[in-house]
């Protein structure tokens, strides 16, 4: 064990506090009276690590980002179509590989399904065009077995869309991820 001596008549030894934090977007988080405050969220913002850290609140806060992130919630009222994300590709031409997974859960029969959806879109920057029919894996009770989830190229967007059933209110939500190059 290490001991530090210092002379009690001159008062306690101050302890060393950070008083800034470079973070990658927006820098530096400047802590309020010794505190910080650290967050978690989510960004559509393309990051290839997938994850970084933001000051952009202008207070004592510092955000710990999970990147390239498309999540949406929405509900469908009988077989209706709903777009539970719209993401813009930009005006820079790329290609984007897109994984997301969404769920679905009726609550008067009760029950569920689960769709996980990969698909590659490219974009001129001014449209967007899916390469192929993305790959789907269905996992559906019997009365939600006319549900649809789908990855759909429209103008300059990715849409991550869903299907209900005639009859019934399905509520939904998706978590998606994306991968982009230039």
């Amino acid at each position: 064990m290490s001991q530090v001596y210092k002379d009690p008549s001159s008062g306690p030894v101050p302890p060393t506090v950070a008083t800034s934090y470079v973070t990658d977007v927006n820098s530096p988080a400047i802590p309020a009276l010794n505190i910080l405050n650290v967050l978690g969220t989510d960004t559509t913002a393309n990051d290839t690590d997938g994850i970084r850290t933001d000051w952009s609140s202008g207070s004592n806060t510092l955000t710990v980002q999970l990147t390239n992130r498309l999540q949406g919630t929405g509900s469908t009222i009988g077989a209706v179509t709903t777009n539970l994300v719209t993401f813009s590709l930009g005006a820079t031409p790329a290609t984007y590989v897109i994984e997301a997974n969404f769920v679905a859960f009726e609550s008067t029969t009760p029950a569920g399904a689960g769709y996980s959806l990969f698909g590659a879109i490219r974009t001129t920057g001014v449209a967007a065009s899916l390469a192929e029919t993305p790959d789907k894996i269905n996992n559906e009770d019997v009365a939600l077995a006319a549900c649809t989830a789908d990855i759909v190229a429209s103008g300059n967007n990715v849409i991550l869309r869903v299907t209900g059933t005639a009859g019934l209110t399905v509520n939904w939500a998706v978590v998606g991820y994306y991968v982009m190059v230039t």
